[in-house]
């Protein structure tokens, strides 16, 4: 992304359900704060997208709603998810129809381990784990094509068929091959694909066919490839291997999470649905759901809510004002919380965001 000096940044909030409002507030509080050091002008318009609403009114999101926030570049969220709403419906309705409909077709997952931050993996430190997931968001088993026969009989038959295509296959990997370039690691700049090509021999042939041929415009990356069960063998024994990973749309849902693991957790893990085209409209999000609960309780972590926002403005251009935020949120990690876990911290969720405020 081009550095930008200044502009109003308008960014669409949808803090959700649970614990998500909270965690999202404390990512608000931020942003102002850092807009004010760095000299831009940003504008919150909030939306009232949640599960108490789909409870009390039968609505998910409005084709009005939809077209709203299409306008906005960046739209901050929280968490979606109510557990007296059956699992599925607000994810489908809301979460998956601006993948598809605002066409996110890049799913960036930064794994980096924070000082401070406990990861599960023995002797490892912060400069071991610093690789970043770059998954396809459009593709795969999530297109829906599928069908049922005789369900609920002895002889019910259920299909899902996943779907790849060139052109989605060739934008997440030439992505990919890009952001490792800008990525620049000093260890030397390395693009590892994880597929399945030994037995899912038609759609995982047709990106290792493509990642080959991509890759002969970028002479400057290193290429590898994992089978997705080596590789999470590999990340977790040896995870300063990786640089940038890219990955199709299921495997990337399932190594993401091992990866936040590795990271310290959901609680500081960050995520980007991105549409990187230009006027696309992309979305930003904590990776710990919405930890009901918690709610209301002051308890709940808002550091990976606040690395979204730093995400979204490193996206949007603002640089500078992104890395003040990772260098204010690892002195945070580092010197200030006793743990990352809800209600161990140390301080309060609104105490940590006022933390990161004053240490930017």
């Amino acid at each position: 992304m081009t550095a930008i000096t200044s502009k109003k940044l308008q960014i669409a909030v949808i803090g959700g359900d649970g614990t998500g409002p909270e965690v999202t507030a404390e990512a608000v509080k931020v942003l102002k704060a850092v807009s004010k050091l760095e000299k831009f002008d940003v504008q919150f318009d909030p939306f009232d997208i949640c599960g108490n609403r789909y409870l009390q009114k039968g609505i998910t999101i409005t084709d009005d709603e939809m077209a709203a926030l299409r306008r906005y570049s960046s739209i901050l969220l929280g968490a979606i998810g109510h557990p007296d709403v059956p699992p599925g419906v607000l994810e489908k309705a809301l979460l998956l129809r601006m993948r598809f409909e605002f066409d996110q077709y890049i799913n960036l997952r930064p794994v980096k381990l924070l000082p401070g931050v406990e990861t599960p993996l023995k002797d490892k430190k912060p400069e071991d784990i610093d690789f970043v997931v770059v998954r396809e968001n459009t593709e795969d088993l999530y297109t829906g094509v599928g069908g049922c026969m005789k369900k609920g009989t002895p002889d019910e038959v259920a299909t899902q068929t996943a779907v790849y295509t060139r052109k989605g296959t060739e934008r997440c990997i030439r992505w990919a091959f890009e952001y490792t370039r800008k990525r620049n690691n000093p260890k030397g700049k390395l693009l590892t694909l994880v597929a399945k090509t030994n037995v899912l021999t038609f759609g995982h042939d047709l990106w290792m066919r493509t990642f080959q041929e991509v890759a002969k415009e970028y002479p400057d990356v290193k290429t590898d490839y994992n089978n997705v069960d080596a590789c999470c063998m590999w990340m977790v024994k040896n995870p300063e291997y990786y640089d940038v990973i890219v990955t199709t749309n299921m495997f990337g849902d399932i190594i993401t999470d091992l990866a936040g693991m590795l990271q310290g957790g959901m609680g500081v893990a960050a995520g980007g649905n991105i549409n990187p085209e230009k006027g696309g409209c992309s979305m930003y999000e904590p990776m710990g759901g919405s930890a009901p609960k918690y709610t209301g309780r002051n308890v709940i972590n808002p550091v990976a809510a606040i690395n979204a926002a730093a995400m979204l403005l490193e996206q949007e251009g603002y640089t500078k004002a992104a890395e003040r935020i990772s260098r204010a949120v690892s002195v945070v990690t580092g010197t200030k919380m006793k743990s990352q876990a809800a209600g161990k911290m140390g301080y309060g969720t609104s105490e940590i965001g006022d933390l990161v405020c004053e240490n930017l």
